[in-house]
């Protein structure tokens, strides 16, 4: 067992190229994890293997999340007004272009809304931001277990404490690794009206049904999930 959240911290392990494996990702994740340059810039090495079961990744919405660009969403009206209106201004029209992605994943259990407010925070004078969209995608595996973890818990979400980290603000984060996962866009630090040992507890089972492959953190307030593609505790 790890001590750290970010023990076997994001090395980009290789994706394997076995059916099994490669059967969990749709043909647009595959080229999108093949062709992540700026993950790879950041760490200098390959981009992380997300590895999650069909049964996690389908979705009933009309856009397809592993394929849809900005060009292919229709970008719905967001209201920003409880958000820091200077993180709003720095994130400009992205900010509608993501949360019209987020609704188009469909989850039934978390909002749009509570992924978004886990960027927008700051450390000092320093702010979180948006993934690029370049990771956008790497999320949506790691969201549809906390979707299914609601769902084994009976409850819906009650806050996502944090999700993407940029790195400046990764680096201001007390105990976060310099190769944190959360830089990856594939971690979610989250809280439910259940305590963080029963949500780690229903992550685990579904992660040993072999729904999905990755770290479970547990916590004093919140658990760790993420989708890095090999198992690991904490």
């Amino acid at each position: 067992m790890s001590p750290n959240p970010d023990a076997a911290e994001f090395r980009f392990p290789q994706i394997s190229t076995r059916r099994g494996a490669l059967g969990t990702l749709g043909l647009g994740a595959i080229a999108f994890l093949g062709s992540n340059a700026r993950v790879a810039a950041v760490t200098g090495n390959a981009p992380p293997k997300v590895t999650v079961n069909p049964s996690l990744t389908r979705t009933t919405s009309p856009v397809n999340t592993n394929t849809a660009t900005a060009k292919t969403l229709q970008v719905l009206p967001f209201d920003s007004s409880n958000l820091p209106q200077e993180w709003v201004q720095r994130q400009g029209n992205e900010l509608k272009i993501y949360y019209s992605y987020l609704v188009a994943c469909r989850l039934q259990h978390l909002t749009p809304e509570q992924i978004i407010d886990a960027h927008a925070k700051q450390h000092g004078l320093l702010w979180n931001s948006l993934p690029p969209r370049s990771l956008w995608r790497q999320m949506v595996p790691t969201l549809r277990v906390i979707d299914r973890v609601a769902m084994e818990l009976g409850q819906p979400v009650g806050e996502i404490v944090s999700a993407y980290r940029c790195p400046a603000y990764n680096a201001t984060c007390p105990g976060a690794r310099s190769g944190s996962w959360h830089q990856a866009n594939v971690a979610v630090d989250v809280k439910f009206a259940a305590g963080p040992s029963s949500v780690a507890g229903a992550a685990r089972k579904l992660r040993g049904a072999g729904l999905f492959r990755g770290g479970v953190g547990l916590y004093d307030t919140f658990t760790h999930v993420d989708t890095r593609g090999e198992n690991v505790d904490w």
